[in-house]
């Protein structure tokens, strides 16, 4: 039917009081998800990831309605942190997609009540194959409950929902779990930030994953003199290579201090180009490491108020990375 506009303005204290009841009623209802947890839930829990964590295949995640939608983000979720996963609908199942299902999958089936009609199809499935069920529910005597092989017990709370009919703290549970059973998978896995970028190549989040050693300069564009060299030969050294600084290294190559324009403005007077560069360099010097990640790297540079940051390794200088280099991969 169509949808009738309101009529009159939206009496903004009352939407923003609706707004508190809801955030309010969910959050009670993760406080008792978090003490189901602490009294008793654990041991499925625990018993679903161990689960996971075994099976050479992949996870299956089903659900319908408001709980098939969280159930799509739980399977990205669990694809995206190092655990193989996708979802299949359960009415698609019963029509052919059950064949893509395999014996060394595991199923996670998400279904408020339980009794979701069509999930029949795929937990027959499941126990035909002996394939691992693991429901999320809080029908612990339900036809899904009776059937999974570990069932993460819901507790029961109140929805936001002033009809008690839209699944609001319920769905919020759901996901809660699902992302907990994606999270402990990723601890127990070891998954590192260098896995994390492999699915997350674009986007911010994949430019915040990428290391210092994939944008430093190195080689030919790495701006260096040596120690007791003169400031003409700095100066014409920073006017070389662009950077607007350059690094000062001792005979054996270790990095002893850096000149940048700062402190040529420092130091700016009739006899700079007569000094060394011992007389006007920064010692000790802001540093980064090549597998820095390069979000860390621009806190560093935002942090110190500096524009370029040395690379190092075994205090030897090996490239250099200037604030647009951080800023054009989209670090920021």
């Amino acid at each position: 039917m169509p949808r009738k506009a309101i009529d009159t303005p939206v009496d903004r204290n009352a939407a923003a009081a609706s707004a508190l009841r809801t955030v309010a009623t969910e959050a009670s209802g993760l406080a008792a998800l978090a003490s189901a947890l602490e009294n008793g839930l654990a041991e499925p829990f625990a018993a679903a990831v161990d689960i996971v964590s075994r099976i050479t295949g992949r996870v299956i995640v089903t659900g319908v309605g408001k709980s098939g939608h969280i159930g799509s983000k739980v399977a990205a979720t669990l694809a995206s942190t190092g655990t193989p996963a996708f979802f299949v609908h359960p009415a698609e199942a019963n029509h052919g997609d059950l064949g893509m299902i395999a014996p060394d999958d595991a199923i996670i089936a998400l279904s408020w009540s339980g009794e979701t009609t069509e999930l029949k199809g795929i937990v027959a499935y499941a126990r035909r194959f002996a394939i691992p069920l693991i429901a999320i529910t809080s029908g612990l005597d339900s036809a899904l409950g009776r059937e999974a092989s570990v069932v993460i017990g819901l507790p029961r709370a109140a929805e936001a929902c002033p009809h008690g009919l839209a699944p609001t703290t319920s769905t919020l549970m759901q996901l809660v779990v699902g992302d907990a059973l994606a999270v402990a998978l990723l601890e127990a896995r070891g998954f590192t930030p260098d896995q994390f970028r492999t699915f997350h190549p674009g986007g911010k989040l994949g430019a915040s994953l990428t290391k210092v050693s994939e944008i430093m300069h190195t080689g030919e564009r790495l701006p260096l003199v040596a120690a007791g060299a003169s400031m003409r030969e700095a100066v014409l050294e920073i006017s070389r290579k662009g950077f607007g600084c350059v690094a000062v290294v001792s005979e054996r190559g270790l990095l002893e201090g850096i000149v940048t324009d700062g402190d040529l403005r420092r130091h700016m007077g009739p006899d700079l180009l007569s000094k060394t560069v011992d007389e006007v360099m920064t010692r000790s010097p802001k540093t980064v490491a090549a597998d820095m990640l390069a979000a860390a790297a621009l806190q560093l540079v935002n942090a110190s108020a500096i524009t370029v940051v040395m690379v190092v390794e075994e205090e030897r200088p090996v490239g250099v990375v200037h604030l647009h280099d951080l800023l054009r991969i989209g670090a920021a």
